[in-house]
């Protein structure tokens, strides 16, 4: 099994950040060609110190895969928007919605993540959620903040932050966070 270093191959080159679907943001450490069963291969060797986990994507599968470069800094801005719009949440089953959202998490495309954080986010004054809608809205809020780190290149504390801020300006939050100081004044 003799490999062969090379640097860039389809738009993509190593030591670049990037999306795979399935798996959030990775980096790209080489781009080998290895001898797997006879045939040579080029493979992407995708690291993800998140899970702890090495991929190795053949390129000719990398448009099928659906992975991608990072976001561009626009694409971040709106996400934000997104997550800071009203929730949208519809009234069919919840075994239904929680198969949608993982398709959206699993698309990779920023916006429809954005668009699970909102949907699910839960602030303190607001009812519990249950095990199956914290587990996707974490999921989401992870992909999320993951990639708006990459991106603006701070830390991943600091891209929570900056979604749980968004969060908060949602119509809906504000209104309520309103109307309780407006209780409180007049009380």
């Amino acid at each position: 099994m003799a490999t062969k270093k090379i640097t860039q191959r389809a738009g993509f080159k190593t030591g670049e950040y990037i999306v795979y679907p399935a798996h959030g943001v990775g980096l790209i450490q080489s781009i080998e060609e290895q001898e797997v069963a006879g045939l040579s291969l080029e493979l992407f060797v995708i690291s993800f110190e998140q899970d702890k986990l090495t991929l190795r994507v053949p390129v000719a599968k990398i448009k099928s895969v659906g992975m991608r470069k990072l976001a561009e800094p626009d694409a971040v801005a709106k996400a934000l928007e997104t997550v800071a719009g009203r929730a949208r949440v519809k009234r069919t089953m919840w075994s239904r919605r929680a198969q949608e959202y993982e398709a959206k998490i699993n698309s990779g495309d920023l916006n429809a993540i954005s668009e699970v954080v909102r949907d699910l986010y839960r602030s303190e004054d607001q009812p519990e959620q249950s095990y199956s809608e914290r587990q996707l809205f974490e999921q989401a809020m992870d992909r999320m903040s993951r990639e708006i780190a990459a991106v603006n290149k701070v830390t991943l504390t600091e891209a929570v932050k900056l979604i749980t801020k968004s969060l908060n300006k949602s119509p809906r939050r504000v209104a309520k966070s309103d109307e309780a100081d407006a209780e409180e004044a007049a009380a």
